[in-house]
């Protein structure tokens, strides 16, 4: 678990827990945002990698994720989750595994009382990069970006977790400057 400078505790308005799920790395992100400034800014809390060891059964993995993502959550006490949506694979039984480890994550989410955002890979892309099919390398660059990171997240899978948080503060910033204008 790597814990980002900044001042988190500072922040008032939203953090977010961004989730990575995968069958080998589920990584996690946890973003805050001062919306009640002129230029609402970015703050990294925290972000890291619950790498699941292929030695142990799958069933051990699966509770390691729900135990770590619990870890997070009592830690970090996000407002909301956000993941990224279920994609479709040629391969049945990868994402049939990746499903299992998506509805671990959903189950420590639901189990905190957190509501779930859900966002499609185009979109995290899209909000993060500015570009949809944007490769591992720009995320991870443009995070540390955003972020204000002297380098750029590590593993990829932490790098995607902070960019689904960011997506979903971004969406959450849009839609409310659209009803403040409505």
């Amino acid at each position: 678990m790597f814990h980002c400078s900044g001042g988190c505790d500072s922040l008032t308005q939203m953090r977010v827990l961004g989730i990575d799920c995968g069958t080998e790395i589920t990584g996690y992100g946890v973003v805050e945002s001062d919306e009640m400034s002129r230029n609402p800014r970015l703050v990294c809390c925290s972000f890291g990698a619950i790498r699941l060891p292929k030695q142990k059964t799958f069933p051990d993995r699966l509770k390691q994720v729900f135990d770590e993502l619990n870890g997070a959550i009592e830690l970090w006490k996000p407002e909301v989750v956000a993941v990224e949506e279920v994609f479709y694979s040629v391969n049945a039984k990868s994402a049939l595994k990746l499903g299992h480890v998506r509805g671990v994550a959903l189950l420590a989410t639901s189990r905190a009382g957190l509501p779930v955002a859900e966002y499609a890979p185009l979109k995290i892309k899209s909000s993060v990069v500015g570009y949809g099919l944007a490769g591992k390398e720009q995320v991870q660059f443009m995070v540390a970006r955003l972020l204000g990171l002297a380098e750029p997240p590590s593993p990829p899978d932490a790098a995607d977790a902070l960019a689904i948080a960011i997506c979903h503060i971004h969406t959450a910033q849009t839609l409310q400057l659209q009803e403040i204008r409505r």
